[in-house]
């Protein structure tokens, strides 16, 4: 072999012995869980398993928090059932050793939605599930003979802001335009001119 050959052979082996043998693998993005959020009004029951001085049903204050024996206000609003289970049994663990805590909606009061304007039976309504725009229409009576159904509008809060989004009656019970027939969100207002 040339000299220059070995040299490049050479610094080449130096090069590869000064990076380790393994590749180091990025952790994966961390996905967010998702679920059931809690909001204001919701009724939870909250057992710690074998106290039953511990267990209590609570009710998420419109300040989105609850109380809880020993550790004070936990913030539950915005929280899965998880979350908010993990969070308890960390601040409970100073006060109670191995507490195995169960947490579960017993009613779900904070998924309101209104349907206003042209409607036969207009108000709020309290969901239980998953609901899209011309199921909450249907609700609420469906629209009456003088509303404007054409030109129906989503009103939804996201990030500080008042998202406007039309919605045509007749076109999605035509077919067309599925994409607008959106599922609902807690406090959206749906307007039927």
């Amino acid at each position: 072999m040339k000299v220059g050959k070995r040299l490049a052979v050479a610094a080449f082996l130096v090069a590869a012995m000064s990076y380790p043998l393994w590749a180091e693998v990025a952790a994966p993005p961390a996905v967010p869980e998702t679920g059931y959020q809690i909001g204001p009004g919701d009724v939870l029951n909250i057992e710690v398993w074998k106290d039953p001085v511990l267990t209590r049903m609570v009710t998420v204050l419109p300040d989105g928090k609850i109380a809880f024996p020993l550790i004070g206000e936990v913030v539950a609003e915005g929280k899965t059932v998880s979350q908010l289970k993990k969070e308890v049994e960390g601040r409970l663990a100073r006060y109670v050793q191995d507490a195995v805590i169960t947490v579960e909606v017993r009613q779900m009061n904070s998924l309101q939605i209104y349907v206003l304007g042209r409607v036969n039976a207009p108000g709020r309504t309290i969901l239980n599930a998953n609901t899209n725009v011309l199921q909450a229409l249907a609700i609420a009576g469906g629209p009456n003979a003088f509303a404007n159904r054409s030109r129906i509008r989503i009103f939804r809060q996201e990030g500080g802001k008042t998202l406007v989004l039309p919605f045509d009656y007749d076109d999605v019970t035509a077919g067309k335009n599925m994409e607008s027939n959106i599922l609902l969100r807690r406090g959206d207002v749906v307007f039927v001119p």
